[in-house]
Formats: C-alpha cells, structure tokens, sequence
C-alpha cells in the first residue's frame, strides 16, 4: 500500500486515523477495533466488510 495513500485514508466510521498491517494485508482503526481487508492492493472501506478485532487483554 502507498504510503501517501495510507495518510490520506481515515476510518469510514469514526474518522481516525487507520494503521497498515502488512502481514495480515488489512487496514486498523485501533478506536473503533476493526480491521478492514485490502483484496487486491484496493481497501475495502465498507463497514459490513470489516472484521471486529478482539479486546487488548493488556488493557482489559
């Protein structure tokens, strides 16, 4: 993924920021706990697609 593409992608939930994860090929919203898939280098921005990430039990 580009990086300037990654400064200028926001969560399409919350607005926040959204972090690459490149071993899992997804993109994170650590506020809202999703993580949306990219299929074929294009994000999938569309919140039914998203996967909810489980709870930081450090933080639980």
């Amino acid at each position: 993924m580009e990086n300037r593409l990654l400064q200028i992608l926001v969560c399409p939930v919350c607005k926040s920021p959204m972090q690459h994860d490149r071993k899992q090929n997804e993109l994170i919203c650590k506020a809202d706990r999703l993580a949306f898939p990219i299929r074929d280098g294009v994000p999938i921005m569309l919140e039914d697609e998203a996967r909810q990430l489980e709870p930081n039990p450090a933080k639980a």
